[in-house]
C-alpha cells in the first residue's frame, strides 16, 4: 500500500445501515398507519401504498448524498 492510497470511508456502511434501518421503521409506521384504515377501498389503499412505497426515496437521497460527500445538503 502506498501513501497515496485513499483510506476507505466508514460512511458508506454507516449509510447502508441507516438506510436499511429507516426502510424497516418506515415499513412498520406504514403497516401500523393502516391497520386504521381498514374498511377503506381497495383503490384508496393501494394509492396509500404507492405514495408511502415512494416517499422514504426523498430522506434515503440525503443518506445516499452523506455517503458519497460527507455533507447532509445537496
Amino acid at each position: 500500500m502506498t501513501a497515496n492510497t485513499p483510506q476507505p470511508s466508514w460512511r458508506k456502511p454507516a449509510g447502508a445501515f441507516l438506510i436499511i434501518a429507516m426502510i424497516a421503521a418506515w415499513a412498520v409506521l406504514v403497516s401500523t398507519a393502516m391497520d386504521y384504515a381498514t374498511g377503506a377501498p381497495f383503490v384508496v389503499e393501494m394509492m396509500v401504498y404507492a405514495v408511502a412505497g415512494v416517499i422514504w426515496i426523498v430522506p434515503a437521497r440525503f443518506i445516499v448524498v452523506w455517503m458519497e460527500t460527507g455533507r447532509w445538503h445537496i
